[in-house]
C-alpha cells in the first residue's frame, strides 16, 4: 500500500464549502479501484485544517487519481478555499503488511 497524507488550510469562512466538496471528492474516490481508503479528517482545535488520508494499492495509483473528472472538479472548487498551498507526505504502510514480504 501507499499511503498520501494531503494537508490542507482553509479559510474560515470555506470551512463549510470545503467539506462538502470534500467529501463528494472522497466518495467518488473510494469508488475507484486503485484506492483502497480515502478519509477526510478534520482538526479538532482547529477547524481549518484538514487531512485527507489517501491509501492507494499501489504508488502509481495516485497520478490515476489525478486523472480523474471528479479529482479536477475537487481542485478547481477548493483552490481559491485554501489560505496556503497544500501539502502531501508520502508514506508506505509498515503494518498490515500486503507486501507480501511479512
Amino acid at each position: 500500500m501507499f499511503v498520501v497524507h494531503v494537508q490542507v488550510h482553509v479559510k474560515p469562512e470555506c470551512v463549510d464549502a470545503f467539506k462538502a466538496a470534500t467529501m463528494e471528492n472522497a466518495r467518488n474516490s473510494v469508488q475507484e479501484p486503485g484506492i483502497a481508503r480515502f478519509d477526510v479528517v478534520q482538526q479538532l482545535d482547529d477547524p481549518t485544517h484538514f487531512v485527507l488520508v489517501e491509501v492507494y494499492r499501489t504508488p502509481d495509483e495516485p497520478a490515476r487519481h489525478k486523472e480523474t473528472s471528479h479529482y479536477q472538479v475537487w481542485r478547481d472548487t477548493v483552490a481559491d478555499m485554501m489560505s496556503e498551498p497544500r501539502g502531501s507526505v508520502k508514506y508506505a504502510n509498515v503494518f498490515p503488511d500486503d507486501s507480501g514480504w511479512g
